[in-house]
């Protein structure tokens, strides 16, 4: 059973936004309200717009209203023997369908199964025009256009109210195993395309400064082989999810017992975390870094993107700092262009992602 469609009245509330000036806020179980710039405006709840609309198992495909909560989506899902590959945070125990298309964050896991945006086919918005629109649809194969589903992935809502989502689910796995090893946080590229190249069914690989936590999932006889290959200590089952969950979730010490700004550092293979300094949580591998104790933003940032990384404010606030990075003059452009396309009026979520980049 699904709930009463609030599209009707969402398009009511972008008109008399565009109508008044006035800007709106997009908001959802407000799970990651802290993620991005600080917005303001009236508040567009989608929480009642919600439900699966369509789910269909042998196609791998479901449909879901913004609103609806993950934990719903992945309890059906589980009914079903499937799930989000990109396991989606749970920030605060909450998070919408909408919300976790909007931010576009994935868990442990992105780097092996794949990211939000991968496993989106098609969205259906409103624009900053107050006009209805739909982008993919609910088959694997979509080739036609723009792929503009995709590009409302991470875009936090500056592009449109995203009101129904149709997403690729995938098989749950029927065997797991989390190893902790001995070895060194820099060694964690190294070690990953050793393992991925032997076939090893790695899903999970992060570094808490101590030990290095593994997991690998798949059939029974390939996570067995990678255990009896690999060694370490095998954690109980129970332990190994709440603490994958805890990563997940930011609920694991690392996040909760520092109250400094935290940064979320992306960088290609390879880059020894140890370059840059502060208290760090290694994971995808040594792709994601968590940083905390860093506080000269521009230095990190330009340390980041010198060798082609990126560092983003995730939570908690510096003066003067914005979450994400300056774009430079090329991509502020072209941001700008698109939202004058999608947002004319600049009323949706301004300047949470990038206030350079609004409509002038």
């Amino acid at each position: 059973m699904i709930d009463a469609d609030q599209t009707a009245a969402f398009v009511e509330q972008v008109a008399a936004a565009i109508a008044d000036d006035q800007p709106l806020t997009i908001e959802g179980s407000a799970s990651k309200a802290f993620y991005g710039n600080p917005t303001q405006g009236r508040v567009v709840s989608t929480l009642d717009h919600r439900g699966i609309v369509n789910y269909e198992p042998t196609e791998l495909v479901l449909t879901a209203r913004a609103g609806t909560p993950i934990d719903e989506i992945e309890a059906a899902l589980a009914d079903k023997g499937q799930r989000l590959a990109f396991e989606p945070p749970h920030f605060n125990g909450g998070g919408s369908v909408g919300g976790m298309v909007a931010a576009g964050l994935s868990g442990p896991a992105r780097p092996y199964a794949g990211a939000v945006r991968d496993m989106v086919l098609g969205i259906r918005l409103i624009n900053g025009r107050a006009e209805t629109m739909r982008f993919g649809g609910e088959v694997m194969k979509n080739v036609a256009g723009y792929d503009v589903a995709r590009l409302n992935t991470g875009a936090l809502g500056t592009l449109g109210i995203i009101t129904e989502v149709s997403l690729k689910v995938l098989p749950a796995m029927p065997a797991t195993a989390t190893l902790r090893l001995a070895a060194a946080a820099g060694d964690c590229h190294r070690l990953s395309e050793q393992w991925l190249r032997a076939g090893r069914p790695l899903t999970g690989m992060l570094h808490d400064g101590d030990q290095l936590h593994v997991r690998f999932e798949g059939t029974a006889s390939a996570v067995e082989d990678a255990q009896a290959a690999l060694g370490g200590e095998v954690m109980e089952a129970s332990d190994a999810a709440a603490f994958w969950q805890s990563i997940r979730d930011h609920r694991h010490a690392f996040f909760t017992a520092d109250e400094r700004p935290l940064w979320r550092l992306a960088l290609p293979p390879g880059v020894d975390p140890a370059d840059f300094g502060g208290s760090v949580l290694v994971d995808w591998s040594g792709q994601q870094l968590w940083l905390r104790g860093r506080e000269d933003a521009d230095a990190l940032r330009a340390q980041a993107a010198a060798v082609g990384g990126s560092a983003t404010l995730f939570r908690g606030e510096l003066p003067g700092v914005a979450a994400f990075a300056p774009l430079d003059a090329v991509k502020e452009r072209l941001h700008r262009h698109i939202k004058q396309a999608f947002d004319p009026h600049g009323v949706l979520n301004p300047g949470r992602l990038y206030p350079q980049a609004e409509v002038s």
